[in-house]
Order: C-alpha cells, then sequence, then structure tokens
C-alpha cells in the first residue's frame, strides 16, 4: 500500500497497526479490537474503517477518509449500550421495539450508501452478554458486504462464541514512559510529558487533551488530597465527593470546546462545498457526545489511580516505620485499595456515578 496518514496517531501498537494494514488488502467480515480503552483500539478501528472505504486503500486524506475519521461518513455505524449491557431489541427487530434499521442486524443487511461496504463499530462488545445469541447468526454469515468492528477490553468466557468468530487485534496497555515520549514528540516539554503520562491512565488521547487543560494539576492535587481530608464524618465524604464530581464535569469543559471547534470548521467548509447543511450532522453529535462521556468516566478511573497509589504509599511508610500501629495502617490502607479497585472495575457499567463516588469516600472514611 502507498504510503498513508492513516494510524499515524496511535502511539506503541505497532504489531496491531501492522495486522491491521495488512488486512486492508483482503479484509475478512469481523474483528475483534481487544485491549483497555484509551490504548488507540477506538481511533485504530476508524482508521481501519476509512482503508476499508477508501477507493485508493487507504490513504488517510482523500473526502472519504476524511468523513470516517472525523464520525460523519454514512458507511460507518456506531453502536454502544444504553446502561450496562445492550438491550436485545438494541441488537435485533422486536414487536414495540426500535425499528430494523437502527438495529444491529437490520442495519447489518444494508446497501453500503456512499462507499463499497458498510462497518458496524460496536463499542463495549463485552456487554452484549443477553443480545449475543441474537447477533451471533449474522455475525457468522453477514452480507459480503458488511464488516464489524467489536471493540472491549476483553471477552468474557460467556461471549467466547463472539469471538471465536472474529479475528482478534491486540491492543497493550499503554506504558507511562510509551505516553511521555508521544508526548514529546508531539511538542509537550519534557516535565510537564511525564505528569501528563503518569495522570493519564494508559489514555495517549487525553494525556494530549489534559496538555491543554489550565486546571488539570488543581484536579491532581484534589484527588491526592482525598485521604488527608476525609475525616470520618458523612458530611466531610458527601462534600468532599461533590467537590471531585463537579471537578470532573468541569475537566470535560476543553473537550467540548475542541468538539465546538470541530463542528464550526465542518460547517463551514460544508458551506464553501455549496451544501445547505452540514452532511452526518447527527452521527457528528452522536460521536461528540459519546466522546464526552468516555472522558469523564477515564478522567474518574485515572483520579481513583490516584487516590489508590496515596494509599499503597501510606502503607509502605507504615511498613518502614515499624511502630506499633504499623500493622493496623497497612491493613486499612489495604483495605482502602481494594475498595477503589472494586469500583473502578464497576465504573463502565454504573451509570450513577456520583452516587459511587459518595459512598466510595464514605467507605474510605471508616477504613483508613
Amino acid at each position: 500500500m502507498a504510503t498513508s496518514d492513516l494510524f499515524l496517531d496511535i502511539p506503541g501498537q505497532e504489531q496491531a497497526i501492522r495486522q491491521l494494514q495488512e488486512s486492508l488488502a483482503d479484509p475478512l467480515h469481523a474483528y475483534a479490537f481487544l485491549g483497555p480503552q484509551g490504548s488507540g483500539s477506538l481511533r485504530a478501528a476508524r482508521d481501519f474503517a476509512a482503508g476499508l472505504l477508501c477507493e485508493n486503500g487507504g490513504c488517510g486524506i482523500c473526502e472519504s477518509c476524511f468523513k470516517v475519521r472525523r464520525g460523519i461518513h454514512p458507511d460507518v455505524l456506531y453502536h454502544e449500550p444504553d446502561g450496562t449491557q445492550y438491550k436485545l431489541d438494541h441488537v435485533t427487530p422486536r414487536k414495540d421495539g426500535p425499528p430494523a434499521h437502527e438495529t444491529i442486524t437490520g442495519q447489518a443487511q444494508r446497501r453500503p450508501l456512499e462507499g463499497p461496504r458498510t462497518i458496524i463499530i460496536i463499542e463495549r462488545a463485552d456487554l452484549l452478554r443477553l443480545a449475543a445469541p441474537a447477533l451471533l447468526k449474522t455475525l457468522e454469515e453477514p452480507p459480503p458486504t458488511t464488516v464489524f468492528l467489536l471493540l472491549a477490553n476483553d471477552f468474557p468466557r460467556d461471549l467466547e462464541t463472539i469471538r471465536s468468530r472474529c479475528v482478534v487485534i491486540s491492543f497493550d496497555s499503554l506504558q507511562p514512559t510509551t505516553i511521555a515520549e508521544w508526548l514529546i514528540d508531539q511538542g509537550i516539554g519534557h516535565e510537564l510529558a511525564a505528569s501528563l503520562a503518569e495522570g493519564s491512565a494508559g489514555d495517549a488521547d487525553r494525556a494530549l487533551l489534559l496538555a491543554k487543560d489550565p486546571d488539570y494539576v488543581q484536579r491532581l492535587a484534589l484527588w491526592q488530597q482525598v485521604p488527608d481530608r476525609l475525616d470520618g464524618s458523612g458530611s466531610t465524604a458527601t462534600e468532599l465527593a461533590l467537590e471531585v464530581h463537579n471537578s470532573l464535569k468541569d475537566a470535560s469543559a476543553m473537550l467540548e470546546q475542541l468538539q465546538a471547534q470541530e463542528l464550526d470548521e465542518l460547517t463551514e467548509d460544508s458551506k464553501a462545498r455549496g451544501e445547505r447543511s452540514l452532511p452526518g450532522k447527527k452521527e457528528l453529535l452522536d460521536r461528540h457526545k459519546r466522546e464526552i462521556r468516555r472522558f469523564q468516566t477515564n478522567e474518574l478511573i485515572a483520579g481513583l489511580a490516584i487516590l489508590a497509589r496515596r494509599y499503597r504509599d501510606r502503607m509502605l511508610a507504615a511498613e518502614r516505620s515499624a511502630t506499633p500501629s504499623a500493622p493496623e495502617t497497612m491493613r486499612a490502607c489495604g483495605e482502602a485499595v481494594d475498595t477503589i479497585g472494586q469500583l473502578v472495575s464497576m465504573l463502565p457499567r454504573n451509570p450513577r456515578q456520583p452516587l459511587a463516588l459518595e459512598r466510595l469516600f464514605l467507605q474510605l472514611s471508616h477504613e483508613a
């Protein structure tokens, strides 16, 4: 394939990118992009979709590639669960459910509108669960012009049949050093790059966005102060949880600003081409909503990682001190780390994150 602009902004995933580039020449009907959020799997899926629809084999710069990478191509359809799992009527038509053309299996049967294929991207595919059997037959025998891209951290055992129908593309967790080096290549200073990489929760895109956020340092400090501010009272835990939650909402302001700028640029470009309205505007706005939700969840996960690290530091300090109270301090801090880890594992399936945060702080008040 000729030199391409695709896959250039995905650090640390050379093997996965090589697999995808080789697959463009002779694509199969379904791929599973497996790796943690922030590892670049979503960006890679978008670039792979661009390559599958590009008349030039994946140039990355033509109008088709431009539309796919901006999330406004009519032949690239995105799905994510509404809540803790995919509902059955999201996957296949049912009486009193959404119309067939809004379901995954219904869209799989449609003809492409502009390009040679229809690409269906299913985010959080590990939450298909009860809806998986309804998808299985279509996944096994889709129309020749339909390609499925399923994104998940990993597939649980009860979704092994789904996994077995896909070509697996594995994405590794990004190490802070990899992210820091990538940020430096983007023009970020060494010291700031190291700080952003450490607080990025393994998400390079998030780290780059935080580099433009003037409030990042204050949010980092707020998370680090939590153990010292919890005093055992419920009112303090509630107040601190609200403060942290508001900081998380404010954190998305930079992303919302960039999204508004993107919408303005695309609208002006559309007017310059003589179009009465922006094609794919609904799809673009839907993508923006997904990005905001994902960013806020990842920001919370990153903050909880900082909080867990503070308790680990306390545990190590107690171990070194060898004081009579050290064993109890170590036990309490260990329980706090476990409690934080339990919340992190539940977050993608928990739509009531502010309440979960308040409960966490109340529990930490009594544990450590």
